[in-house]
């Protein structure tokens, strides 16, 4: 029944994450949004729903450890997993605005985070506000230096979506919003469960199957564009969703109920968020500049082998 509930919970969320990107960017339209307001921040926070519900849902049901293990693990999976697939089929170039802009905030705030974390165990609501104050800061910047540089990447915004009426979006945001709260409940039934019955920590399963499971879509999605040798996915946009899923995610939960690191391995799982975050440098600038290639890919993927073999060492 574990297994049903959480098989159940990831295709809710996809469906509902889905109908909410698409209601919410038909609004945005209603409400004369430029496409670029839209892609980069409407498109961020909707696809950024799963995650958030799941941690919410969790922290509010007794589980902080999952919550904080859903974030953790969705960060490293995005690097070390979705990134390393995407290059061993396709090798990334990498523009300048990475070391620039991306990877310099997605450092600042994942050390934010782990100071705030390690200093007392406690993301607090003030915490969670000056959290979620820095995503709101680095948007406004990225707008603003899209603005001036029509070459920098964003999300893609569906131009049919104009013509929207509003009984669609009503009926579309109705949909999408019970299928994430319905997804999110009972995925993190089902993942208690899991824990309770084989013993694995609340932490590890967060880290490890609900953070893969909300990944998926990222990650098929890349994989389909690569094979099909469109560009498959932009590491700016990857870092971004890591910088969304600790402002907001962590930010937006901390300020409703503050969240509790209970288990150790939160601890260390905060480590490799920050080893795997910071290698993108080297990666990116030896031997090879400007390049993800299969090799690097290769070795991303290794390492992610590697966390989730430890985690359930």
């Amino acid at each position: 029944m574990s297994i049903a509930l959480i098989i159940i919970g990831f295709i809710l969320l996809v469906v509902g994450g889905e109908f909410l990107v698409r209601s919410s960017v038909a609004l945005s339209f209603k409400l004369n949004l430029s496409k670029l307001i839209i892609g980069m921040t409407v498109v961020s926070f909707a696809t950024s729903a799963p995650e958030l519900l799941v941690s919410l849902q969790a922290a509010l049901d007794g589980s902080p450890d999952l919550a904080l293990g859903n974030v953790i693990g969705s960060n490293i999976a995005n690097i070390a997993l979705v990134l390393g697939v995407t290059a061993v089929i396709s090798p990334l170039t990498i523009d300048k605005n990475f070391y620039k802009m991306n990877w310099p905030a997605m450092m600042l705030i994942s050390l934010m985070f782990y100071y705030f974390l390690t200093n007392d165990t406690i993301i607090s609501m003030v915490e969670g506000i000056v959290l979620l104050l820095f995503l709101v800061v680095f948007v406004y910047i990225m707008i603003a230096r899209a603005k001036k540089d029509t070459s920098a990447a964003i999300e893609e915004v569906d131009d049919a979506l104009q013509e929207t009426s509003y009984f669609k979006i009503f009926l579309w945001l109705l949909i999408g919003g019970s299928a994430l709260y319905y997804g999110s409940s009972w995925l993190v039934e089902g993942a208690k469960d899991i824990a309770l019955k084989f013993g694995v920590s609340e932490g590890v399963i967060g880290a490890t199957v609900i953070a893969v499971g909300t990944s998926v879509p990222e990650l098929a999605a890349s994989i389909i564009a690569a094979l099909k040798g469109e560009k498959a996915i932009s590491l700016g946009n990857l870092i971004g969703s890591n910088i969304f899923n600790i402002g907001s995610v962590i930010g937006l939960t901390a300020i409703i109920t503050p969240i509790r690191a209970v288990e150790p391995n939160i601890m260390s799982n905060l480590y490799w968020m920050l080893a795997v975050s910071a290698i993108l440098i080297p990666l990116v600038f030896i031997p090879k500049k400007f390049e993800i290639s299969r090799l690097k890919g290769l070795l991303l993927l290794a390492t992610y082998i590697v966390f989730i073999y430890l985690a359930f060492a």
